[in-house]
């Protein structure tokens, strides 16, 4: 019951876990990115391809704060 390592093993679990909580942020930036270009595509078909491209950047950069968020998970979990 008062097993330390048990204990430092969870609590490094529940940090992994809680340092994934920055891909909540990215999975709404895409998801706000690809609604704003896809209405604005709509309403100016003309420059489809410059809202792309800029829709595109955009959701990069969002998703590098994913991948960001994962690589600390790992760090945490196999490392610290």
């Amino acid at each position: 019951m008062n097993d330390p390592v048990a204990f430092i093993h969870g609590m490094k679990l529940l940090g992994a876990g809680l340092a994934m909580a920055g891909a909540i942020g990215a999975g709404v930036g895409v998801g706000l990115a690809a609604g704003g270009g896809v209405q604005a595509m709509g309403r100016n078909p003309d420059a489809a391809g410059l809202i792309q491209t800029n829709m595109i950047l955009g959701m990069a950069f969002a998703e590098a704060v994913a991948i960001y968020a994962l690589a600390i998970s790992i760090i945490i979990i196999f490392v610290a």
